[in-house]
């Protein structure tokens, strides 16, 4: 597998994905109704770095993007986003994908990541508690599940 960053024609191969994601309604605070303009320009926003997994065949498999989570003075405070193909779940491309991010957003001086609404339902909660992440709060019944109902949104943290 071959982790690096991406370029402006991934985009056609991230975008099937990305919308199976979002459209399922069960893991992104993002409508699921997000036009395909709409979500290239929040994914590949000149603002972030984004990277891309490719698999031993080539297929793009995965991508994630690091960014300021704040501004000015606290700008030292990482954000990311992270989507793995659910066709190729389960192989460690998601863990893979976290730890190489968590290392560039180190060596780019960040001092922490943060993650402002994880689905307290979303699987990769577990990744991400098992990569040093802490939740320092839950808003409750903020998220609207599409299976559990109203479910609260983690924010999480890590210290780099």
């Amino acid at each position: 597998m071959l982790i690096r960053e991406a370029a402006a024609d991934d985009w056609p191969r991230i975008w099937p994905f990305w919308h199976r994601i979002v459209a399922a309604g069960e893991t992104y605070a993002w409508d699921p109704d997000t036009s395909e303009d709409a979500a290239r320009a929040l994914w590949m926003n000149p603002a972030k770095d984004v990277y891309v997994v490719e698999d031993d065949a080539g297929s793009l498999v995965a991508s994630a993007y690091v960014t300021p989570n704040y501004g000015g003075p606290a700008a030292g405070i990482a954000n990311a986003g992270f989507m793995v193909d659910p066709a190729h779940g389960g192989r460690g491309i998601g863990r893979a994908l976290a730890e190489h991010i968590l290392a560039v957003a180190r060596a780019d001086g960040y001092r922490g990541m943060v993650f402002n609404a994880v689905v307290e339902t979303n699987p990769a909660v577990a990744l991400w508690t098992s990569l040093g992440f802490t939740v320092l709060g839950t808003v409750p019944d903020a998220y609207d599940h599409p299976r559990h109902g109203r479910v609260g949104l983690h924010i999480m943290y890590r210290a780099l």
